[in-house]
Parts: C-alpha cells; sequence; structure tokens
C-alpha cells in the first residue's frame, strides 16, 4: 500500500505557472500508473492527467491539454504537475492517485486504488 501527500498548491494570479509534487511512501512507488485529478466546489472530481509506471507514456484531458503537464521520478518517489498558464476556473482542489491496473493509462477515478488528501490551487483574475 502506498501513502501520497501533495505539496505545492497557493494562491497565485491568472497567467501564473505552479508546480505540484505528490511524494509517495510504503509502496514500490513504480510499479503504479499516477494520475492528478481536480474537485471544485460543487463539481465532480475531474481528470487531469495520467502517466505510466516507468513514465514514458502520458494522457491528458482536453481541458488542460498543452497548459499542464505530469511527470515523475521513480527514484524520488514523486509525480509532479507542471501547470501553466493558470487560469481561474483552474481554482479547485488537486488530488495525485495511484492505480493498481495491470496496464494502460487509467483515466477514471474508479481505476484510481490510492490518494493523497489534496492541495488547494486558487487561481485569482
Amino acid at each position: 500500500q502506498v501513502h501520497l501527500v501533495e505539496s505545492g498548491g497557493g494562491l497565485v494570479q491568472a497567467g501564473d505557472s505552479l508546480r505540484l509534487s505528490c511524494a509517495g511512501t510504503g509502496g514500490t512507488f513504480s510499479r503504479y500508473p499516477m494520475a492528478w485529478f481536480r474537485q471544485a466546489p460543487g463539481k465532480e472530481r475531474e481528470f487531469l492527467a495520467t502517466i505510466s509506471r516507468s513514465g514514458a507514456s502520458t494522457a491528458s484531458a482536453d481541458s488542460v491539454r498543452g497548459r499542464f503537464t505530469i511527470s515523475r521520478d521513480n527514484v524520488k518517489n514523486t509525480v509532479y504537475l507542471q501547470m501553466n498558464s493558470l487560469k481561474p476556473e483552474d481554482t479547485a482542489v488537486y488530488y495525485c492517485a495511484a492505480s493498481l491496473a495491470a496496464y494502460g493509462l487509467p483515466r477514471f477515478k474508479y481505476q484510481y486504488d490510492y490518494w493523497g488528501q489534496g492541495t488547494q490551487v486558487t487561481v485569482s483574475s
């Protein structure tokens, strides 16, 4: 079982960049496909991006493609989300997640087995 802790959230202005980190402990980090989701008040948790075990493959949602980039460092047991050109509508709690899926790049919440506690990102206009 892996324990995930997100960090790097905060208050920024529109157009700014931010990098979120998610550190994993207690498991073999490199065995898990990883992902980032977010949840704004009153909305469903939304898939943002996923990355394969090795980091060689990624996939992202249309809503953030070209602005957000997922990456990982299996030596540091950490997955990152680089967010550029932030907009007020990006305001949400951001979560990382780990999947026990045997293959592929899972995109749905039910495919993820372990979740962090979330980190708040607020983008002011």
